[in-house]
């Protein structure tokens, strides 16, 4: 119940699609691409930092 099938799937595109337009679609997609990977960087940051912290 809990899994998204293949029509799921289209359905959601199609909704992209016609919300926001072809030409909108790589700028969205790169800025998604920006923000997790500064996120990671974030996270990753603050995981070797609380490591060093928790020695002492």
């Amino acid at each position: 119940m809990g899994t998204i099938g293949p029509t799921q799937v289209i359905l959601i595109v199609l909704v992209v699609l016609l919300l926001f337009g072809g030409r909108k679609i790589p700028e969205l997609m790169r800025g998604l691409g920006r923000g997790m990977k500064e996120f990671k960087d974030a996270t990753k940051d603050e995981g070797s930092s609380g490591d060093e912290g928790a020695g002492s």
